[in-house]
């Protein structure tokens, strides 16, 4: 057999440790630490048929779209439903980029989006940081489509309102992915400044984080309908199954349980960032659910290993440059996921006996 020259070459996406052992306190994966709404465990259960297991699912999720169009004050036919939100990028790369074409985004940032390029047979462009992480400098207006996670992985960061708007501007009208993973942890998204009715802009939201089902599987796209009717042909026929269709339906439609949780979050994420500062480390200011800490004077591969030998998970990452003003290379960090209040103050007692 003749494997495609750039698969063989290709290093491939490779995700957060996963764990099986029931004493680990796992903060890598960004994974909610609160379980999902009680109304999603009902809603699986009153699937769980066997006449519902044996039929094919909605194709397009219809009742998903109509109960999230009602949420999220948009049309349903601007939603795109997928198996997490990585299946919607693997989608739009497949519908815009051809093969010798240029995909770009920021760095340091989510490597998922290397790993599509080099599976499209694609070429890469980064786009480095600026020191604030508020923008960057260059703006590819000859890439196929461009990625934007906001706020972004590693650093929790969202990008300045102004820039984002010279930024579609200067695209246009290529498009930008506004990949909003961690936008429910921010203080404000793309829905809110409006984002959805521009025509080159697409989201794209998972339901691993803020909804706490990243074991189902389960994500979604927001564009104008005249974009979300192409992308349909490019989809898997049937790319999301009976349960993650019903519980993502009962996810969203309980509101009052995501505000709930999303606010415990956010206040943890908040008061760990100064009881981490005044451990003496570098945390960079987070919109998301998650802090990236740096200490450059430390050798952080050892600290994950001894947090790891302690039975606590952390995400250790190293990145070849990282935004500018930053000489250090390679450019490393520890992402740590916000847990619950008990596993993060186990960290920091961990972390202040080790460093």
């Amino acid at each position: 057999m003749t494997l495609r020259a750039n698969i063989r070459a290709m290093k491939g996406y490779t995700p957060g440790e996963q764990l099986n052992d029931p004493g680990i306190i796992k903060l890598n994966t960004n994974e909610n630490p609160y379980p999902p709404s009680p109304r999603v465990v009902e809603a699986i259960q009153r699937a769980l048929t066997a006449n519902n297991l044996r039929k094919y699912p909605q194709p397009l999720g219809d009742q998903f779209r109509q109960a999230a169009a009602a949420v999220l004050g948009v049309d349903p036919e601007a939603i795109l439903v997928g198996n997490g939100s990585d299946d919607l990028l693997t989608i739009l790369t497949r519908a815009f980029v051809p093969e010798g074409g240029l995909i770009a985004s920021p760095t340091p940032s989510y490597i998922l989006y290397q790993s599509l390029a080099e599976i499209q047979g694609a070429r890469f462009q980064t786009l480095r940081f600026e020191a604030d992480w508020s923008r960057f400098a260059e703006i590819p207006a000859a890439a196929d489509i461009t990625f934007l996670p906001n706020p972004n992985s590693p650093s929790g960061t969202v990008v300045a309102p102004e820039f984002l708007a010279q930024l579609v501007q200067k695209l246009e009208p290529r498009p930008l992915v506004l990949d909003e993973a961690y936008a429910d942890f921010a203080d404000s998204n793309g829905l809110h400044q409006g984002w959805s009715n521009t025509p080159n802009v697409i989201l794209t939201r998972s339901f691993s984080k803020s909804y706490a089902l990243a074991g189902i599987r389960f994500g979604f796209a927001i564009a104008r309908p005249v974009w979300i009717r192409e992308f349909i042909k490019v989809k898997d026929s049937y790319n999301c199954d009976v349960l993650s269709l019903a519980a993502a339906t009962a996810a969203i439609q309980d509101q009052a349980y995501f505000q709930e949780i999303r606010a415990k979050i956010i206040a943890t994420r908040e008061r760990c960032a100064v009881q981490l500062r005044a451990l003496g480390w570098d945390v960079t200011p987070s919109q998301a659910n998650f802090l990236w800490c740096r200490r450059p004077d430390r050798d952080l591969k050892t600290i994950y290993e001894e947090l790891k030998r302690r039975k606590i998970l952390v995400r250790y990452m190293s990145y070849p440059v990282g935004p500018t003003g930053h000489d250090d290379s390679p450019y490393t960090g520890l992402r740590i996921s916000v847990g619950t209040d008990e596993e993060m103050d186990r960290l920091l007692a961990e972390l202040k006996a080790i460093v």
